[in-house]
């Protein structure tokens, strides 16, 4: 029964993390009008950009610890069921590595890639923005739902870092699900191995269709780079599109190749 409050709450509160986020998104938007930027209502604007970054932290947190709370009562459970099966390879100490090391390193390429991470050598961030060295700031207005408030930062004179919540949003999601189907492709792999040999080349094609900004490289090594870098530069087009269509798939996955590490009376492999 303890268990159960403790995926019952773990739901609660991923729910209520994206609902807040949503809500935070559309409450924002209303003040991106040009016209309400008015020297007196500026500083208002910026702190509430301020407690926006503050609510969206807050709702990262109540997921994460959804999540922790989820996956920690299906194992105790051990119910017969392919959920529990996803908790219990995600669980495992060598899961947990690859995890921690799949997020933390595609959190890194797709910031590159959606322009969160800002490299620009031939720019002088002080010479043509008139930015000190490092320095940040919060840019309150005006963009579309999602882009605003933005935040920007000066590393150096070449680097610096432009975070902007749908980005931001994404690239959590989109990573926690790249790191979570690669564990599971790597156990699924490792009994496949066992098995049909297809099933592994499935499994390691479940990671790989986690990482839709990586065709682009992928194509560009076994085409040519002048190919490779036309394709790049139209994926990059169709970033947004292809992510939106990757998240239902990297959802998926999971569940598919779990069903590899089910034994025939639905208790997992790898206990």
């Amino acid at each position: 029964m303890k268990q159960t409050n403790s995926i019952n709450k773990g739901k609660k509160l991923i729910v209520l993390g994206f609902v807040t986020i949503a809500l935070l998104f559309i409450i924002y938007g209303r003040y991106q009008d040009p016209e309400l930027l008015t020297p007196s209502a500026i500083d208002s604007i910026q702190r509430i950009a301020y407690g926006f970054y503050i609510t969206l932290l807050v709702s990262f947190g109540a997921i994460a610890f959804g999540l922790y709370r989820y996956h920690k009562g299906k194992i105790q459970n051990n119910e017969k069921n392919i959920s529990t099966i996803i908790a219990l390879v995600a669980w495992n100490s060598k899961s947990k590595k690859i995890f921690i090391a799949t997020f933390i390193g595609y959190g890194i390429f797709f910031s590159l890639v959606s322009g969160t991470l800002v490299y620009q050598p031939e720019v002088s961030f002080s010479i043509h923005y008139g930015a000190e060295i490092p320095s940040g700031f919060v840019a309150p207005c005006c963009g579309d739902i999602g882009y605003m408030p933005k935040i920007i930062i000066y590393l150096t004179e070449h680097v610096g870092l432009q975070i902007i919540p749908i980005n931001l949003v994404l690239q959590i999601i989109v990573s926690y699900l790249v790191a979570l189907n690669t564990s599971i492709a790597i156990n699924a792999y490792t009994f496949s191995k066992k098995g049909s040999g297809m099933s592994g080349i499935g499994a390691i094609a479940g990671a790989f269709i986690a990482c839709p900004t990586c065709a682009g490289t992928f194509f560009s090594v076994f085409i040519g780079t002048a190919s490779g870098i036309a394709l790049s530069i139209a994926l990059a087009q169709l970033q947004t599109a292809l992510i939106a269509i990757s998240i239902p798939i990297l959802l998926l996955t999971p569940y598919i190749m779990a069903r590899k590490l089910r034994n025939p009376d639905g208790s997992c492999k790898i206990l």
